[in-house]
């Protein structure tokens, strides 16, 4: 008995930051696939803003 099966939620951070899941959601979604585990669904669950505000870097954007 046990778990055997598993529908996965992904999240980045979402709002005005990143909305793209991390190299670490990747690896640990390969490692349960890895283990034995079956993967029913995998639905990304990351907040979109309706109505953004603004971005931090100001107009013209992060200078290096």
């Amino acid at each position: 008995m046990g778990i055997n099966a598993l529908h996965i939620k992904l999240r980045a951070t979402g709002g005005t930051k990143t909305k793209t899941p991390g190299p670490g959601a990747q690896a640990a979604l390969r490692a349960l696939a890895r283990s034995g585990m079956k993967i029913g669904r995998i639905e990304d669950v990351t907040p979109i803003p309706s109505d953004q505000t603004r971005r931090k870097g100001g107009r013209r954007g992060r200078r290096l």
